[in-house]
């Protein structure tokens, strides 16, 4: 179902060799050997498609699909047309991803430095890495192994990038240790100052921001992200965060392992967030807080206090969850009784 002016399709492959990549067993009865073509969602699938339910929401689209095969949890038991071949699976959504990225793999680099990039003689690249036109790298720089840098993204003077890294058109780094297997999308800031100023005689005067960013393996930054350097000390991105696109991280920031912090969130300096803490969307972090591992924070939470591990706020300011549904209900009932 993808545009191949955008995606290059591979395959096709037999239901049995998709079944057993992604540990998933065929219904009895069900041939194995049949090809499958493509992937698609159950509304828009094909007799060639393979497709997945996991929402028992859907399960009225899983019964009209026209999808030749299908990933199911195990324990499913919803009505399926006949001819639809079935796929037990632990967790089919995670099935179905891996199954899309047997058709449409990571495009294979090119190695390379394009005539139009400006590297720095003292800047060090990894072998196969793969330079775009308009980049600039700057000089002590060093990029790992088949590191990818697209167009017009700028690598300031210093900077470190461990192997298979993927940096995209118009990214700007500075001031930053990064680890290895981190994608930055386009549009992405990271290493600028951090926002400091103290009032003085002549005016506000900006506190000098010397620390750096360092971010370790595995994290996931998205377009247009915003991630200050330490004013004293560093800014600290755990392994294997994932950042949406249009967040602020503030300078001497901390995210913990696994974190997630979904768009247009903005954490203010010197916060700590514990491993695995989850922030929705819109969500505003005040200075110097620390969140608990696992703590969750609703879309819009505007958090002025410290929150304990696994702790669960909304609102603005935020409270406890439970808390701030009651007070949501309370204020909806006053509202109806004040328009009677």
């Amino acid at each position: 179902m993808a545009d191949p002016r955008f995606f290059e399709r591979r395959g096709p492959f037999s239901l049995e060799f998709l079944a057993n990549a992604v540990g998933g067993e065929l219904d009895p009865g069900n041939d194995g050997r049949g090809l499958v073509r493509d992937v698609a969602p159950l509304e828009l699938a094909g007799p060639e498609d393979i497709s997945f339910l996991e929402d028992k929401r859907r399960a009225a689209g899983f019964a009209e699909t026209a999808a030749g095969a299908c990933l199911i949890a195990r324990s499913a038991a919803p009505p399926a047309r006949p001819g639809l071949r079935l796929v037990r699976v632990d967790r089919p959504y995670l099935a179905y991803i891996r199954v899309a990225n047997l058709f449409y793999p990571e495009p294979v680099l090119e190695p390379g430095v394009d005539r139009h990039a400006m590297v720095d003689l003292d800047a060090r690249l990894g072998a196969g890495c793969r330079i775009e036109a308009g980049v600039v790298i700057g000089p002590r720089a060093e990029l790992g192994e088949r590191c990818h840098v697209g167009p017009h993204a700028v690598i300031g003077a210093g900077c470190v990038l461990g192997a298979d890294c993927r940096i995209g058109a118009g990214v700007t780094i500075s001031h930053a240790v990064i680890g290895a297997r981190v994608r930055i999308w386009p549009g992405a800031r990271i290493g600028q100052p951090g926002f400091g100023f103290v009032p003085g005689p002549r005016g506000l005067e900006r506190v000098p921001q010397l620390g750096r960013v360092v971010i370790h393996d595995d994290v996931d930054i998205g377009a247009n992200t915003t991630i200050d350097r330490g004013a004293a000390g560093d800014t600290l991105i755990g392994a294997g965060c994932i950042i949406d696109n249009l967040v602020q991280i503030a300078h001497n920031v901390t995210l913990g392992q696994g974190c997630i912090i979904v768009a247009q969130a903005g954490i203010s300096g010197s916060t700590r967030l514990d491993d695995h803490v989850v922030l929705g969307g819109q969500a505003g972090l005040s200075d110097h807080l620390k969140l608990g591992k696992g703590a969750r924070v609703a879309a819009q939470g505007g958090v002025m206090r410290d929150i304990e591990p696994g702790g669960e706020v909304g609102g603005s300011p935020a409270v406890p969850i439970r808390q701030w549904h009651r007070q949501t209900l309370a204020l909806a009932r006053l509202a109806r009784r004040k328009g009677d």
